[in-house]
């Protein structure tokens, strides 16, 4: 009897031996395995931005912010455009246009060079309730900005602390404002930066209509006033060129993209000794839209202060994405 407990408290003695050896042996988890399936959940994309009607993972509530983007040769490549929702190009003096960039769903770190403020640039900024950002301004700028009708920074004010200027260029091409001073004059200035932004008619079908798979835009016989916007199949979207030089991000190279091509024709008129403009923006006029390297003539209107194309009286939709308007004073200028 004592030989047979012996001999059973050996087997246990045996057998938790191999259990815990077994234990022991259980391979560990490797650096980044698999985490949970709760945590490998897809992100909820129920929200959308509303000026570029794409998926967003959260409700937006962000301020649109309106900046003054310099085009004068001498300010090219410039900084930030690639990241804007909407880009109006619109000509100041002569035939040099001035970009009025709106931001909202993305942010670049920095913006420039700006430049200063006309009237019809701070309209199209209150279309959007957007804080605008400039340095420097025309008498009627002034007067409109200084009257309350918009948030505003202004470079005159802040040149050195919110505004840098760049050692690479020249006034007045070497002004520059980053987004996290844009926030630090919100806050010093008593601007909200968040809203509730009306969004943009989207489209959900393919434009259909004749082929145009480039548009020129010819502002001036000289080249340095010549737009030109090829459509790139395979990445659905158009690529601006300017004298024939590709718009791309200065810092990071990165090109401008856009699936939306707006062109409308306006009144302008020649104001002042300087050559500043008046442009009519409050009448409706004719335009095309380009869109998947589709032409479609329609006609705009001014909806709340917002450049928007119509055909037969009814919204047409834009494909999500990005947009560029283009305000010319003839459509005879536009080649595709």
């Amino acid at each position: 009897m004592k030989r047979c407990l012996i001999a059973m408290s050996a087997a246990c003695l045996f057998i938790g031996g191999c259990m815990h050896e077994n234990k022991q042996q259980a391979p560990e988890p490797k650096p980044g395995a698999a985490e949970t399936p709760k945590q490998q959940e897809a992100p909820n994309y129920s929200h959308v931005f509303p000026l570029t009607g794409l998926p967003a993972k959260e409700a937006v509530n962000r301020r649109v912010i309106a900046i003054m983007v310099n085009n004068h040769p001498k300010a090219r490549p410039q900084s930030g455009l690639q990241k804007a929702d909407i880009v109006y190009e619109v000509l100041a003096e002569g035939d040099i246009t001035r970009f009025l960039a709106l931001y909202q769903s993305e942010f670049p770190e920095k913006v420039g060079p700006v430049r200063s403020a006309r009237d019809y640039y701070v309209e199209l900024s209150n279309g959007y309730h957007a804080l605008y950002v400039c340095h420097g301004w025309s008498p009627e700028a002034k007067a409109i900005l200084e009257a309350g009708v918009s948030d505003y920074l202004n470079g005159l004010f802040y040149d050195g602390t919110l505004f840098q200027r760049v050692p690479f260029r020249k006034a007045p091409h070497n002004s520059y404002i980053t987004f996290a001073n844009i926030e630090k004059g919100a806050a010093m200035e008593g601007y909200s930066l968040q809203d509730n932004v009306a969004p943009l008619p989207f489209r959900a079908d393919a434009p259909q209509g004749e082929k145009a798979g480039q548009i020129d835009i010819i502002y001036s016989h000289r080249s340095y006033a010549q737009v030109r916007y090829k459509y790139v199949a395979d990445q659905k979207c158009y690529f601006r060129y300017s004298a024939g030089e590709q718009t791309v991000d200065y810092d990071t190279r990165e090109p401008v993209k856009i699936q939306n091509v707006l062109v409308v024709a306006a009144k302008h008129s020649v104001i002042d000794s300087a050559g500043r403009r008046s442009i009519d923006l409050s009448s409706s006029g004719s335009g095309y839209l380009f869109q998947n390297g589709i032409i479609k003539q329609v006609e705009w209107k001014n909806v709340d202060g917002r450049i928007l194309p119509y055909e037969h009286g009814v919204p047409v939709g834009l494909v999500p994405g990005k947009t560029w308007i283009n305000v010319v004073p003839d459509l005879d200028i536009v080649k595709w």
